[in-house]
């Protein structure tokens, strides 16, 4: 009988070859299988090789096409092993919090903020991918109804970034900051822009976000 040790090192090896049907494979193997650890294998396989492949792209050894590739690997196992998992009662990403994240306001780009949605779901957080081009309010609704312990908007450009200042104080506005973590992201976004609105956390890639909100939540998990 297979591993769940040996079925982590395929999904691992799937995900950064960007083989979907490998990655479809693997999770339908363990699911068939009920002593395999479905929440180690994705932990141990699955993120284990996204975070690999964020890795290289950091170091530039691969670039966005090989992410979102990779991305596409992991979406496909994790589409087959969430409903096992929940079905078991177990749940894949609910340890350290609820986590809203959106494109802002007037921003129609959506690619990087689903793969550090993605991230953060493996990281352990369940996360409200609430869209793109979403207005503040709903995002401050979206806040309030998931209790979420942090919320991050990504800007694509200089134009959209401004939304952000501006939800930073309908944040403090509605009573929010300092309940939830605020994250900025996106290409002209940086650490000084973050400082200066007063956001809690800049990320400026999917590992980056990851490893950030783990660091600021992982001891409540």
């Amino acid at each position: 009988m297979v591993t769940t040790q040996e079925l982590a090192e395929k999904a691992k090896k799937a995900v950064m070859s960007y083989n979907v049907n490998d990655s479809k494979a693997v999770a339908t193997e363990a699911i068939a299988n009920p002593d395999v650890d479905l929440v180690a294998l994705i932990n141990d396989g699955y993120s284990a090789g996204i975070n690999e492949v964020g890795v290289l792209f950091g170091q530039k050894k691969v670039f966005l096409p090989h992410i979102m590739a990779a991305a596409g690997a992991l979406t496909a196992g994790m589409d087959i092993l969430t409903p096992e998992i929940e079905k078991r009662g177990g749940s894949v990403g609910a340890g350290l919090g609820n986590v809203v994240i959106c494109s802002i306001e007037g921003d129609i780009h959506s690619i990087g903020k689903d793969i550090v949605a993605i991230m953060l779901k493996v990281a352990g957080f369940n996360v409200f991918n609430i869209g793109r081009d979403v207005a503040l309010k709903d995002i401050i609704a979206a806040v309030k109804k998931h209790e979420a312990v942090a919320v991050g908007t990504s800007a694509l450009m200089t134009s959209t970034m401004v939304g952000q200042k501006t939800f930073e104080e309908m944040m403090v506005k509605e009573g929010l900051k300092g309940k939830c973590l605020t994250n900025v992201g996106g290409a002209p976004v940086t650490q000084q822009w973050a400082d200066e609105i007063g956001a809690d956390i800049y990320t400026e890639s999917a590992t980056d976000a990851s490893a950030k909100f783990v660091a600021a939540f992982g001891d409540k998990a």
